[in-house]
């Protein structure tokens, strides 16, 4: 499984994973496919609010995390790994096509494109966070 479909899996996971909270906008029974050979999870069949269900995992997590803004923090929150190779590997995967050597430039991409691509995908992330 690639750092995306973790990503993804993980985000989408715990969605599924939260009580209920009674809210119209609230997605539960968000199916995930979690098998290893898939190159990414299925699309859920609600739409997942990804900035309540990264807010709550954050404010769980205890810590100050800015993932709105921050591939790290955001793969932090996520317990993934967030070195540079495996932000480097991610970029590779989201297929950036400019240097890496600049992980400035590469950390903004990389978190508007997981963003986009979490929307692309069944998440429901607001307009700011793609873009």
């Amino acid at each position: 499984m690639g750092i995306f479909s973790t990503i993804m899996t993980k985000i989408f996971g715990h969605a599924e994973a939260a009580p209920a909270s009674g809210s119209a906008g609230s997605a539960v029974g968000v199916p995930v496919d979690t098998n290893a050979s898939s190159a990414t999870p299925s699309a859920p069949s609600a739409p997942v609010d990804v900035d309540a269900v990264l807010t709550r995992m954050a404010a769980e997590k205890g810590q100050t995390l800015n993932w709105r803004t921050s591939i790290v923090d955001l793969l932090k929150l996520l317990d993934m790994d967030s070195s540079l190779d495996a932000r480097k590997h991610l970029a590779q995967e989201l297929h950036y096509a400019e240097s890496t050597e600049d992980s400035a430039a590469m950390n903004v991409w990389l978190i508007r494109q997981v963003m986009q691509k979490l929307a692309e995908n069944g998440g429901k992330v607001p307009e700011e966070l793609r873009h």
